[in-house]
């Protein structure tokens, strides 16, 4: 297999795997920490609408699914490359983070939640997946 094709298939498998713990956090989620009464999680208009019966407990999980996908997609793509690890898992941390900002673009959240998810979740989780592989430069 040459370096090229395991890298694109480390990019690749890095943002499926993570893909699927962000979303397996996340369907998880209500069973643990239920909605507000009301809230109807559903559609992104009811999800809209039901944006200011959120406490903070209710931001807890979709931080932990961004953070925990995107550090999971990275120590994958990490493990699986070839070469150039740490620019592989920094590339699935940046494309983590498009998908976060298009989701607060999307889906409006109090500011300090934004500011956490957008500093905490994305890169410094790229990095530590990167550093948790041992991998090399």
């Amino acid at each position: 297999m040459t370096p090229i094709f395991k890298n694109i298939l480390a990019v690749l498998a890095g943002i499926v795997i993570g893909s699927i713990v962000n979303m397996g956090i996340i369907m998880i989620s209500g069973s643990i920490i239920p909605p507000p009464e009301g809230a109807d999680l559903t559609t992104e208009e009811g999800l809209k609408a039901a944006m200011h019966l959120f406490e903070p407990k209710h931001f807890i999980f979709p931080f932990l699914a961004h953070a925990l996908g995107t550090l999971v997609g990275a120590f994958i793509a990490a493990l699986i490359a070839a070469n150039n690890q740490m620019r592989i898992a920094m590339g699935v941390g940046i494309f983590f983070l498009i998908g976060g900002i298009a989701s607060i673009v999307m889906l409006p959240s109090p500011i300090w939640f934004t500011i956490a998810d957008l500093a905490g979740a994305y890169i410094p989780m790229g990095y530590l997946g990167w550093r948790l592989a041992g991998a090399k430069k």
